[in-house]
């Protein structure tokens, strides 16, 4: 009688080269996927800053209030005051995304917050500020004080 064995199953060397070669996708695809996520997370700081100083100029006209700003390199933050009892709104940006710096530059260089009024029917303060993400890749959200529009602006490269 001869016994038939079957063989079914995954030698140790099939295992091996299928772990090498999954291995050698991620290795190659992780990099952009990476660079992928860090300018979404760009996108969206950027367009949250942008809805962020649409508040604030909205929030001064329709209430006829004054609304103060103020940004935090160090915390990397932005929050909204106004004369309006227990009214705070507080814009964090996302891990990753730092400020740079806050237009127009101050007169001495200082990582204090700076603050800005929001006057209803006056004029618009003229303020920005420049973010960056992991890869050094920059944004500027800046209000235009003709239009009173916040705008999102790409800086060229040095």
């Amino acid at each position: 009688m001869s016994q038939r064995r079957s063989k079914a199953g995954v030698t140790l060397i099939e295992m091996t080269i299928v772990v090498t070669l999954i291995g050698l996708m991620v290795g190659l695809t992780f990099p952009a996927v990476s660079a992928g996520v860090d300018s979404l997370r760009l996108s969206e700081a950027s367009s949250r800053l942008v809805s962020f100083f649409n508040d604030a100029l909205n929030r001064s006209e329709r209430r006829q209030q004054p609304v103060e700003v103020i940004i935090s390199k160090a915390q990397r933050a932005l929050t909204m005051h106004s004369p309006d009892a227990g009214f705070e709104k507080k814009l964090e940006l996302p891990q990753g995304i730092s400020v740079v710096s806050i237009l127009p530059e101050a007169k001495e260089e200082s990582d204090a917050p700076r603050q800005f009024m929001v006057y209803p029917g006056g004029a618009v303060p003229r303020v920005g500020v420049e973010i960056v993400n992991a890869r050094g890749v920059h944004r500027i959200v800046r209000v235009d004080p003709i239009t009173g529009v916040p705008r999102i602006e790409q800086p060229e490269a040095p």
